[in-house]
């Protein structure tokens, strides 16, 4: 039996938010708990994402009135498999509705506990709604703001969010329609006010990701989690029979050897910020463009797949598609294009002048038809095409550009703008006269108010407000017709990748054989998807970390091994 300078009953490799569900759910159990953190901040990638979970059938749909189940979620799961054709070793039948069977009841589970959360924005469909079981209004959970002054010394601990304020991502969401969304201004005086309220009572609120990860963490804290950081795992430990029993970690400036009797639960992110490995399974996708913590490296992927897991899916990424704007490499978050090209008044093309795609719907199928249509046709950069109506309504890159060039981006060379559409193609380098019928096409369909060539526009998710605008009258579709016209570039950034270890319906690690690595489980982008290589909607990498997280510790602390 091998020796360790320390044993506990649970071992966690990463912080996110899976991690603290299976934390949590071994404590209540009694068990003893040890994270660890490679970073030297706790929270990973959720910590700057918008921390939305994708939960089907969940206790806030009942509470509204809504009516959702099981059997609808894994129709809509089981249709989605159908859209992309390829193989998702990561997605079973079994899996699928683990997920929508047990999504629900760990989100209870967490309310349990303390942790306060509430329904996404209400408007929030899902990506392919219109498919067989697909939700129409919203399956998303959120965490509510969170004062970061709970966490106590801790907070300095917790990775910064991109939303330091008391507001929702839902207020957010009507913030960013300022010149259409009649409530806009009222909103904002509501979050002004309040958050002078919190200043002067000494709060310090997050939103998002961070405060989902700040309410987890004080909840761990305070049922005795054991979480360190920078205390790189550098190797999983098996016996002679083949058992994951322990880690080889650095922590507290030495290399130690931990012991795990229950189980280790690897939930280490991606490997989005390691250019090699997605020169290998991504090509033409750089790391530069990522939005995760710098340390995604894939170290546990590779361990995992030393020790005989199988990797698959290794093609995906959650894709965010995102502008270079002057300054973006300096950018906490990188600026979108979601909420550019979508727009009533806007369109994509490829470096051909022509549109290749639905602007609108899913951003992890918009960033992979920009990947694809590379290969085929120059399409990195991709350019967005805007008129002067879209400037007078809505911003480029956070900035308003229907009055004059943003200061920090004179001289750059970022921002195209042109008297007419031929002088506007001349400008970014594709040809005039396609880029002209490329317009007057679009024009045409806006009029007659149907996308013939890809639809945009008929789902709800197209016309909701993180994509369309709902407080217009085009909501997602409007010509392109008043001078001037603009253009910026648009690039396949992400916001992880989505591809790893293959596991089981009870989080468990497999080998090629289907054959169990006993004792070893893993969740969330450290696996392949049990979505498969579509996203069905937002909340789809976090919603299955924290559930096939809490799925892990059910079933290696013998509560429930029945996940279904």
């Amino acid at each position: 039996m091998a020796q360790f300078d320390e044993t506990f009953d649970w071992v966690v490799v990463g912080s996110g938010a899976g991690s603290m569900s299976s934390a949590l759910l071994m404590r209540q159990a009694g068990k003893s708990v040890l994270i660890l953190e490679k970073a030297d901040v706790v929270g990973g990638t959720t910590c700057k994402s918008g921390g939305v979970m994708w939960i089907p059938n969940n206790r806030f749909i009942a509470e509204d009135g809504e009516s959702d189940s099981v059997e609808a979620a894994v129709t809509y799961l089981d249709a989605l498999q159908n859209l992309d054709g390829g193989s998702a070793p990561g997605s079973t039948p079994e899996k699928r509705r683990a997920y929508a069977t047990q999504a629900s009841k760990m989100i209870d589970f967490l309310v349990e506990q303390g942790i306060e959360l509430q329904r996404g924005h209400h408007y929030w469909p899902d990506y392919y709604d219109e498919m067989p079981g697909g939700f129409k209004t919203t399956r998303t959970v959120v965490a509510k703001p969170f004062n970061l002054k709970e966490l106590g010394p801790w907070r300095k601990k917790l990775r910064k969010g991109f939303i330091e304020v008391n507001a929702t991502l839902s207020e957010g969401m009507q913030l960013g329609h300022m010149r259409t969304n009649p409530n806009a201004k009222k909103m904002l005086a509501k979050i002004a006010f309040r958050t002078i309220g919190d200043k002067l009572r000494g709060r310090q609120y997050t939103t998002a990701g961070a405060c989902l990860q700040g309410r987890l963490l004080k909840a761990a804290l305070a049922a005795g989690v054991d979480i360190r950081t920078e205390a790189p795992v550098r190797e999983i430990i098996l016996d002679d029979a083949g058992k994951a029993v322990g880690v080889v970690a650095e922590t507290g400036g030495k290399t130690i050897r931990i012991g795990a009797r229950l189980g280790i639960l690897v939930n280490a992110g991606g490997f989005a910020k390691n250019q090699a490995m997605r020169d290998k399974y991504i090509p033409g996708s750089q790391a530069k463009w990522s939005q995760v913590p710098k340390e995604d490296t894939g170290d546990m992927h590779i361990e995992l797949e030393r020790l005989g897991g199988v990797l698959a899916q290794m093609d995906q990424m959650v894709g965010f598609q995102m502008t270079e704007a002057p300054g973006w490499e300096s950018d906490y978050v990188m600026p979108g294009m979601q909420s550019v090209t979508a727009k009533p008044h806007a369109i994509l093309v490829d470096q051909s002048g022509e549109r290749y795609m639905n602007e609108g719907g899913s951003y992890e199928l918009f960033c992979e038809n920009m990947l694809k249509r590379n290969r085929e046709v120059p399409a990195i950069p991709s350019w967005g095409i805007m008129d002067q109506q879209y400037a007078e309504k809505y911003q480029v890159a956070g900035k308003w550009i229907d009055k004059k060039m943003p200061k920090a981006w004179e001289g750059k060379g970022y921002l195209h703008k042109a008297d007419t559409i031929e002088d506007l193609a001349k400008s970014i380098g594709v040809p005039p006269e396609k880029l002209k019928a490329t317009v007057e096409r679009w024009n045409a369909f806006a009029r007659a108010g149907k996308d013939e060539d890809f639809h945009r526009g008929e789902r709800e998710y197209d016309k909701c407000g993180y994509v369309g605008d709902p407080f217009s009258d085009e909501k997602s579709m409007g010509t392109i017709e008043k001078a001037p016209f603009y253009s910026v570039s648009c690039v396949p950034g992400d916001v992880s990748t989505y591809g790893g270890v293959v596991t089981d319906e009870h989080s468990r690690v497999l080998r090629a054989d289907g054959s169990v690595i006993e004792g070893l489980y893993a969740t969330g982008v450290t696996t392949a998807s049990p979505m498969g290589n579509v996203y069905p909607g937002a909340g789809a990498s976090v919603g299955p970390s924290m559930t096939f997280g809490w799925i892990a510790a059910k079933h290696a602390a013998g509560l429930d091994n029945q996940v279904a």
